[in-house]
């Protein structure tokens, strides 16, 4: 890489950083093509990110920021997976991890909180955002269900009245 190189990757990261809802720093100790290519389909489906980047760039880009605190986790052949959905990339690194051993999640930050590898994890088993989004629209709509229910009940037992009074009245 030559140095203007250096210098938009370094800006790159710094966008990566600032911008993205989390970053999860996880160590690569061995995955060949496929299985990076399939991690990164992965990701992708998931609305998340993975860059391979030096550890010199990735510090220099965190110097000065809230999560400066993660180029603790910069050490050896590392790769960062970034999201705007907080949970996305810590949800699929996680479960990857837990397949492949050649994969070690390190740490990471979400917003401007740094994560160790507890907080991943926990991270990762909070639903996604848009699960939460369908938790809350279907408890929304719960209400309004019980609600035309309970006004269409009373209209109901009305007409079942007025129609076992109407044929009593033709028995007569």
């Amino acid at each position: 890489m030559d140095r203007a190189q250096k210098r938009e990757m370094v800006a790159f990261l710094k966008d990566v950083f600032t911008d993205s809802a989390s970053v999860v720093v996880v160590r690569n100790t061995g995955l060949d093509v496929s299985e990076m290519t399939s991690l990164r389909a992965e990701m992708r489906a998931a609305g998340a990110s993975l860059k391979v980047a030096k550890n010199r760039l990735a510090r220099l880009a965190l110097e000065g920021s809230e999560i400066e605190s993660i180029g603790e986790y910069l050490s050896g052949p590392t790769v960062l997976g970034y999201s705007e959905d907080p949970v996305a990339a810590a949800k699929v690194l996680v479960k990857f991890a837990k397949k492949n051993e050649k994969l070690e999640v390190l740490g990471g930050a979400m917003g401007t909180t740094a994560l160790d590898l507890a907080g991943v994890k926990a991270l990762a088993e909070l639903p996604s955002l848009d699960e939460l989004r369908g938790k809350l629209v279907g408890l929304l709509q719960a209400p309004a269900g019980k609600l035309a229910s309970v006004t269409q009940a009373p209209a109901g037992q009305l007409a079942r009245v007025f129609g076992a009074y109407g044929s009593q009245g033709e028995a007569a």
